[in-house]
């Protein structure tokens, strides 16, 4: 059963930064798109990013010129550079990863808090 696993959530101060990780297990082929959800309290689970394994990107309008998605094809890695954050952001950001075929399959990981507060 391919897994990811998350890392790098935290609490931090308006305006901080924090980077999170994502390693999809070595089980997962052919992985085509990965990217970051965020789901805050009481609200639906939101895009923030994806990327897919030619490093064509796209963003959330709430969070272009802040947050930085990138990978590392290699390692079967994927990071979200958050700057400037605000307490909005405030969320737990899901890893997402997408297998193409036949039958698409999608993974996801099991989410880290990020919490942004004075």
């Amino acid at each position: 059963q391919g897994r990811l696993v998350e890392s790098g959530g935290g609490l931090v101060q308006p305006g901080g930064s924090l980077r999170l990780s994502c390693e999809a297990s070595r089980n997962i082929p052919s992985i085509s798109s990965m990217g970051w959800y965020r789901q805050a309290p009481g609200k639906q689970r939101e895009l923030v990013a994806t990327v897919t394994n030619d490093g064509s990107t796209n963003y959330a309008d709430s969070v272009k010129g802040r947050f930085a998605i990138s990978r590392d094809n290699a390692a079967n890695t994927v990071y979200l550079q958050m700057n400037s954050l605000k307490p909005e952001d405030t969320a737990v950001y899901f890893c997402n990863a997408v297998r193409p075929g036949p039958v698409r399959v999608t993974y996801w990981g099991q989410g880290t808090q990020v919490t942004v507060s004075s």
